[in-house]
């Protein structure tokens, strides 16, 4: 049945890697609305820069043919040195927002994995061969490698490809001293077996092949497709919520001494 004018079609895929980019309000307008960080406007530069609220974090959008699309750097801290994280523009969204929703978390859980193979592993991801580096995925499209020793350890690199050629689709790239818990954040919505919805997929896919990518298509309301970014908006901004302080209980006036007559 085609789309009516109070529903889209909206076409949900696996793995979610291979979904293609979505739509990068997911990121840019949280960050704005929910989390603070600002922003400059140039209409005729066909980018975006965010910067957070203590100046110490910029990302930046920008369409680039021979490299990353999104690049987030961060300033030297007291206990961290300065490092980066990158994404290639076909990067699924959901996966940089998991990244950039843990970095603006003013609360951390404790629970939350600071090992970013873990998530991996709890979804059956194996070494590409005996005695190789990193996890590849069950489908062997996505490959998440850092290099180094473990003496020196270096950056992380996560590749999604398919095709017997091994085609690239995109890169994530996170610096030496990325914190591990942003890296297991990414990594946490790599391995979510829940698929990836988007409008107009047909046009950002980078493979219909069947054997490759699952896509269920279904008609969703109009007015949800429009609520979800609110939604998102909205949950982020109670993290920054404060609760009010409970009061104290009234104080009881002193007792009177009396005298009986």
């Amino acid at each position: 049945m085609p789309p009516t004018s109070e529903t889209v079609e909206v076409d949900f895929i696996t793995p979610r890697h291979l979904a293609g980019g979505g739509d990068p309000a997911w990121i840019t307008v949280p960050l704005h609305r929910a989390c603070g960080w600002s922003h400059g406007n140039d209409p005729l530069m066909p980018r975006v820069l965010l910067s957070s609220p203590d100046q110490k974090a910029l990302l930046r959008l920008a369409p680039d043919p021979d490299g990353q699309w999104w690049t987030l750097h961060h300033a030297a801290e007291e206990d961290r040195p300065a490092w980066y994280a990158s994404f290639g523009a076909r990067t699924p969204v959901e996966l940089i927002a998991a990244f950039t929703d843990a970095l603006t978390d003013p609360t951390p859980a404790a629970s939350t994995p600071c090992d970013p193979y873990e998530p991996l592993r709890q979804s059956a991801w194996q070494p590409p061969a005996i005695g190789a580096d990193g996890l590849v995925s069950p489908d062997k499209t996505a490959y998440v490698q850092r290099l180094g020793t473990a003496q020196e350890p270096g950056a992380w690199f996560v590749t999604a490809s398919f095709g017997p050629e091994r085609k690239p689709v995109w890169q994530a790239r996170f610096g030496e001293h990325t914190p591990a818990r942003l890296i297991a954040a990414f990594t946490t919505a790599l391995a979510d077996p829940h698929p990836a919805a988007r409008t107009g997929s047909l046009r950002t896919l980078p493979t219909r092949d069947p054997d490759v990518v699952t896509r269920r298509t279904t008609d969703v309301l109009a007015v949800h497709v429009a609520a979800a970014l609110e939604e998102r908006v909205h949950a982020l901004a109670a993290r920054h919520t404060i609760p009010p302080a409970t009061p104290d209980p009234p104080r009881q006036p002193p007792a009177r001494n009396s005298r009986s007559r």
